[in-house]
């Protein structure tokens, strides 16, 4: 596919290592770990979405094993893959083909994304499978939360954490995009584009697309955002805390089914944007560090698999007692 058929979260995502923006201590450090790459060891990537660990490690890839690097790199997604079959089967098969690389390194990679999605039954299984194919194989975790990741595997890794991204650094990214697409674009429009993403570039550059190539005459403009970005689901969130607080569960119930109908927003995606705006909402101020509580305990029910219509539900209704309270 040409360039101009792609994505742009693709077709601008950096291609090698100094390309990535506003992570130079990480960089620095995995470079200084890739000057001998043979003696390469496993890595874990752990931070916010949105924030380079997955472009870092296609880098990675496309630097030890060049331009063909697909052909010697395994990918998986481990939120969608979490079984321990998966782990046995196609990572280990994997590992035990000698890979042969342009830069001299005799191992295969594998990138296991999202891998603190993995049942602890799986991450044992690759904790043992990291042990017997060191020398065949190097895999790159990568997480949002590393305290999803077992002790044992962490100390097999040396661990990378990625931070939210400099305002100033993702909006000039941000600007070279748009210059690069001829789209004349109002700082202010980038600003707002930023603070809706919350730290996540790819978000930034999604939101950045649609709201670009919708815009009439290629100018963009604050005023032209309302009916591209996702104000509304933040507004009907903040609508959704209110009512349940205030003892209406089944008006906060039925938000609750229009973010989650309408608007296609998963469960932990409302708890999360619940959680950013709970501190816009100043007739909450005294119940906050409850709600906050309430939030964090479904959220983890929701990461152990349990039904999001049912545990939301239940999270109205506990916010319902907290406002009784």
């Amino acid at each position: 596919m040409s360039e101009s058929g792609l994505m742009w979260i693709e077709k601008y995502r950096p291609k090698t290592l100094d390309e990535v923006v506003n992570q130079k201590e990480t960089i620095d450090g995995i470079k200084s770990l890739l000057r001998t790459p043979e003696t390469m060891p496993h890595f874990l990537f752990a931070g916010p979405p949105g924030t380079g660990k997955s472009t870092v490690a296609l880098c990675i890839a496309r630097q030890l094993m060049g331009e063909s690097f697909r052909k010697l790199v395994l990918e998986l997604n481990a939120s969608d893959e979490r079984g321990i079959g998966v782990v046995r089967e196609r990572i280990k098969g994997f590992s035990q083909i000698i890979q042969s690389a342009p830069s001299g390194v005799q191992f295969g990679l594998v990138i296991l994304d999202e891998s603190d999605e993995m049942t602890k039954d799986a991450q044992t299984a690759l904790r043992r499978i990291m042990e017997t194919a060191s020398r065949t194989c190097r895999f790159i975790l990568i997480c949002n939360y590393q305290s999803g990741i077992i002790e044992p595997i962490q100390s097999r890794c040396s661990v990378f954490r990625f931070k939210q991204l400099d305002e100033a650094e993702a909006s000039t990214y941000l600007s070279r995009i748009c210059k690069a697409e001829k789209v004349e674009a109002d700082q202010k429009a980038l600003a707002r584009i930023l603070e809706l993403s919350d730290g996540d570039l790819r978000r930034a550059v999604n939101f950045l697309q649609v709201a670009a190539t919708s815009s009439k005459g290629g100018h963009l403009q604050l005023s032209n955002l309302k009916e591209f970005l996702p104000e509304a689901q933040s507004e009907l969130v903040r609508s959704m805390l209110k009512l349940a607080v205030n003892g209406d569960f089944l008006k906060a119930r039925d938000v609750m089914y229009e973010l989650m109908g309408k608007y296609g927003v998963s469960g932990r995606e409302i708890i999360r944007t619940a959680n950013r705006e709970i501190g816009r909402i100043p007739e909450l101020n005294e119940r906050q560090a409850s709600i906050v509580r309430t939030l964090g305990e479904y959220d983890f029910r929701l990461t152990q698999g349990a039904n999001e219509d049912i545990q939301l539900s239940a999270m109205i209704a506990q916010l319902a007692e907290i406002g009784r309270k």
